[in-house]
Formats: C-alpha cells, sequence, structure tokens
C-alpha cells in the first residue's frame, strides 16, 4: 500500500492538542487553561454584519486576495495602530493567519533552506516549515532573561541556507514583547542575509507593557518584512478564520497565485464580518482588552505568591510560561495535573527543547476559573 510523503510524516501533532484532545475525552470538572482562545464571544455588531451580508447575497467567490474594502480596512489599521505604513493593494486577506503563514514559508523557504525560529515558539512554524520542504531551526533564546529576544544569538546563526527568521511579537508562549533595538538588529541582519522577516502579530493588539509598533514600523527598511495578522485573538473571531498577510515585496503577489489552488478565498461572509470587526464600533474589543490585561495581573500577583512557581511577567497576549517545580517532563507534569488536579496546561516542550520544563498557561478565561486553576497547582506543588 502507498504510503503519505515524507514531508507528511515528519510533522508531528502539537503537545497542546494532544492535551485539548484528552480533555475533551473526560467528563470531569476540568479548569481548561491550555488552549489560546478568547472565551468572549464575537460582539453583536460583528455578528449581524456577516448576517446581513449573507442575506444580500454575499455567499460567492471573492477574488482571491479578497474583498476590496477589508484589504482597505486592513491596510488602514496597520497604518493607524501599529505604524506599518499599507496600501489596500498590499494585503492578502487569508484564512485565518495559520494560513498567512503557511503561504509566507511556502513562499520564502525553498527545499533546503533553513527558517529560522527563536525558541521556545509556536510549534506549527516547525511544521510549516517541513511542508514546504525546508529545514526548521531553533535558535533557543536564554531563560535567564525570561526568553526574551536575543539579536546577538539569532544574528550568529544566520549563514548562506537562512531564508527567513519568524519574529512572533507579542511572543507565543512566553508574551513577551521583543525590544524594538533588538527587532531592529534582526531585520537588518537577516536583509544582509539577503533573507525576508516574518512577523507574526497576531497578538499585537493584545500588547500590555512595551513597544506595540509592527515590526515594519520599527525598520527604515521593510521591502523583505512579512506582515501576519488576525482578527482570531483581538476580536474574539477564532471560528470566522480571517487573517492576512501585508508587505511591499514579491512574496504577497506570489502567494496570492497559490491560493487560486488552495482555498480559492476566504469565505465571503467571514470577510464581512471582519470588515464590521475592523471599522465598526470599537467599545466591546476595548473590554475585552481590558479584560486580558487584568487577568495578566492577577496570574502575574498568584506566580509571585506561590512556591515553587515562577514565569517571565507577560507583556503581551494571553500567556504566561509557568516554571513549575514538580518532577518529570513538561508532558508528563502536564497529564499529571489533568488526571490528579483537573487542571489543563501545555507542555513547554511542545514549543522546542529551550521550552521543556515549562507550562504555557492561557490567561484567556474567567478570572475566577484562573483562580481555581491556581488553586490546584498549588495543591500539585503542596502535595509533591
Amino acid at each position: 500500500m502507498p504510503t503519505p510523503t515524507a514531508r507528511v510524516r515528519d510533522c508531528s501533532r502539537s503537545s497542546i492538542r494532544v492535551m485539548f484532545d484528552l480533555a475533551q475525552a473526560t467528563d470531569r470538572d476540568l479548569v481548561r487553561l491550555e488552549v489560546g482562545e478568547p472565551d468572549f464571544d464575537t460582539p453583536e455588531h460583528v455578528i449581524d454584519a456577516a448576517a446581513t451580508a449573507a442575506r444580500e447575497g454575499a455567499t460567492h467567490y471573492t477574488s482571491n486576495a479578497g474583498l476590496p474594502a477589508l484589504r482597505a480596512a486592513i491596510a488602514e489599521t496597520l497604518d493607524r495602530d501599529f505604524s506599518v505604513p499599507t496600501r489596500p493593494d498590499d494585503v492578502l486577506v487569508t484564512t485565518g493567519g495559520m494560513e498567512a503563514l503557511h503561504l509566507a514559508v511556502l513562499s520564502m523557504v525553498n527545499p533546503g533552506e533553513e527558517l529560522l525560529v527563536p525558541s521556545p515558539g509556536w510549534p506549527n512554524y516547525w511544521t510549516q516549515a517541513r511542508l514546504a520542504d525546508g529545514v526548521p531551526r531553533a535558535v533557543p533564546m536564554p531563560a535567564e532573561t525570561g526568553f526574551d529576544l536575543d539579536a546577538a544569538r539569532l544574528i550568529e546563526a544566520m549563514g548562506a541556507e537562512t531564508a527567513a527568521v519568524m519574529l512572533c511579537r507579542p511572543s507565543n508562549p512566553t508574551g513577551r514583547v521583543a525590544d524594538a533595538d533588538a527587532v531592529r538588529a534582526v531585520v537588518e541582519a537577516a536583509a544582509d542575509h539577503d533573507a525576508y522577516v516574518i512577523a507574526d502579530e497576531v497578538y499585537l493588539a493584545l500588547t500590555y507593557d512595551g513597544d506595540s509598533r509592527g515590526v515594519a514600523g520599527l525598520v527604515d527598511d521593510a521591502d523583505h518584512v512579512v506582515t501576519v495578522g488576525s482578527c482570531s485573538k483581538s476580536h474574539a473571531m477564532t471560528g470566522w478564520r480571517v487573517g492576512w498577510m501585508a508587505g511591499t515585496n514579491p512574496v504577497v503577489d506570489e502567494a496570492t497565485k497559490v491560493r487560486e489552488s488552495t482555498t480559492a478565498c476566504t469565505s465571503s461572509v467571514a470577510q464581512h464580518a471582519a470588515l464590521a470587526a475592523l471599522t465598526g464600533p470599537q467599545e466591546p474589543f476595548r473590554e475585552m482588552y481590558a479584560a486580558f490585561e487584568e487577568r495578566r495581573d492577577a496570574v502575574v500577583a498568584r506566580v509571585d505568591d506561590i512556591d515553587g512557581l515562577d514565569c517571565p511577567r507577560p507583556e503581551g497576549a494571553f500567556y504566561a510560561f509557568l516554571d513549575v517545580d514538580l518532577p518529570g517532563t513538561s508532558l508528563e507534569v502536564a497529564k499529571r495535573l489533568l488526571t490528579d488536579y483537573g487542571v489543563v496546561l501545555a507542555p513547554g516542550g511542545g514549543f522546542g527543547d529551550a521550552g521543556e520544563g515549562r507550562l504555557r498557561l492561557s490567561f484567556a478565561n474567567s478570572l475566577d476559573r484562573l483562580h481555581e486553576g491556581f488553586d490546584r497547582i498549588e495543591r500539585a506543588l503542596a502535595d509533591a
């Protein structure tokens, strides 16, 4: 019997989803802190805009690049909110930020070339590189500085085989916001190596501390920078699957061609929803931001109060990368916390070797559930 290709066989399931599936298989009272999904519903005005669009016949293909009005709204948002000068023609609307990242890697990385990923990093980057027949190369960031971006380490790793560098800001899984000077140094070095920089900024609108400008807005020359964004996290729209890639280089145009043979276009109804999210009332999203910031502060306070628990201060996104003083690998500890204490976290080893020994906690959950989760972690530490 024929077998799947090596590029597919070599891919592994994310340990985040492993824990998700284990949690789904039980009917116990679990505190679910493993998945990065806002617990808020999409605001009513966004849902209404989608329903109206569907009833008025907006149920057909759009152009491969997306609705012109949405591309213009994304360009305006990038320029106004994140200091990334963008024209509508520079924008490709995608089926979530995941497709934008996948298309970017496909368009940048030739077979055998490297995608450099500061580690710990989101596991999907590794899969995306392998699907392009590229080589994902983790560059460990120093734990002693809270895994913040070490430009010197990343620049030293660049070489003739470097095709692209991934910068996730704020970071998933650490919540750190890379220093602007470090970002500039990396972008300039990548240009010297004729390499691209992929700025994964799906959490940029959830920056609490630090510079919230986009990578392309921090540098003088952003011709080799591609910006990836999404409505999923900041607008509570994970299920709508609307994201984008933007940049002035040919990658965006080339990626548009690929969509003809993959998704063709993002859901027309979802695009109208995203347009309403970006151009309509913003108060619901400001309220979400305030709630996430309040939860971040509560997480920092609880971590400070519990012996055997530590983490870098999350400056953005909705993650805390916990150092938990319990024996075993991160996956073993995560499974034990689920089985014995009913709290679900993501194993840090799933974010690269640099994350082993840590657990990622998502605070995209209510304060009550967060406190209950920390109570259970505290009991586990007391029992050890």
